[in-house]
């Protein structure tokens, strides 16, 4: 059902941006408008991964600058059956995460210095193998193409203040205006729902990825309490890109509406509880969670100097 769901509003989507084009210049007005999104999605398609994460100065890390960090997103991607992605660090408090690029062969994950301060590492493999299932999923591509068409309809919607829209229009500079609020609002209310949609299936596959739903019901929420109390500049400065992340990082939004980019956070730890209450957790997937504690201060042990199996103080962090 999400995938119909999914699937319908892109449909949606795809209609209100084509009607605004025959508004504004009849048909030809729709074609031309079906070339333009069809062009802003093939440079997106091509180009959005590389955008995204210029936007929020994330930098790229292997398995030399930050080995528990890569290892771990390693491991899941083996558990995901998914190529590894390319791995990233975006130096920022708010504990935050999100997925990026056109396919499994071409992904990246990023995860924020806040969300491998503040969490465990079971906590971060169950937001990691969240994002690894928006990979797998191809939702990544997907809210893509959805970005770049509410984009383009903001943009039709003021061409048609500028030239007046079709002659055929029986309302005149009043369904212009019209079009100018409505249509935005619209699109904007659609993409929101297809994110929606795409968070539930992807928190789903995520603790089936990593195999204990309740490290990322856990995970969330420390999120939902550094997101509300930690601002996040970058994300601020680009507001289209929130619906990114594992959770919107713009606020704390706590009400499934019309206007929220992600589900309640509430209604999506009860859900992950509920496959955990079926019988999915089964102490973690191998090579992803063994042998650490889930008590610990953050993913790897103190702050303050955490200890290797064979003892070895390593001070820098997860991160390198």
């Amino acid at each position: 059902m999400n995938y119909v769901r999914t699937a319908m509003l892109l449909a949606a989507m795809t209609a209100l941006f084509m009607g605004i084009g025959f508004m504004i210049g009849g048909q030809s007005g729709m074609m031309i408008a079906l070339a333009v999104a069809a062009a802003m999605n093939l440079f997106s398609y091509w180009n959005a991964d590389k955008m995204v994460l210029r936007m929020h100065h994330a930098r790229e890390v292997d398995e030399r600058s930050a080995p528990d960090y890569y290892r771990l997103v390693q491991g899941l991607a083996r558990n995901a059956g998914l190529p590894m992605p390319k791995v990233y660090v975006i130096d920022n408090p708010q504990p935050n995460a999100f997925a990026t690029g056109r396919n499994p062969q071409n992904a990246a994950v990023a995860a924020t210095t806040g969300l491998l301060n503040r969490l465990t590492r079971e906590e971060v493999a169950g937001v990691m193998a969240h994002e690894l299932a928006h990979v797998k999923n191809h939702d990544t591509l997907i809210m893509t193409i959805t970005a770049t068409i509410a984009g383009a309809i903001s943009m039709l919607a003021n061409f048609a203040f500028f030239f007046g829209g079709n002659r055929n229009n029986q309302l005149g500079i009043v369904g212009v205006i019209l079009m100018m609020i409505v249509a935005p609002m619209a699109a904007m209310v659609v993409q929101m729902a297809i994110s929606r949609t795409r968070e539930y299936a992807a928190d789903r596959m995520g603790a089936q990825i990593c195999g204990e739903p309740l490290w990322l019901a856990s995970a969330l929420g420390k999120i939902a309490q550094g997101v509300e109390h930690i601002h996040n500049p970058d994300a601020e400065a680009n507001p289209a890109t929130a619906h990114m992340f594992i959770m919107n990082p713009l606020s704390g939004e706590r009400m499934d509406n019309l206007f929220s980019t992600h589900p309640d956070t509430q209604n999506r730890i009860n859900e992950l509880r509920k496959l955990a209450a079926a019988g999915l957790g089964s102490g973690g997937r191998a090579g992803v969670g063994g042998g650490f504690s889930s008590g610990s201060s953050g993913p790897w042990g103190s702050a303050s100097g955490p200890v290797r199996s064979g003892g070895t103080s390593r001070p820098k962090g997860p991160w390198g």
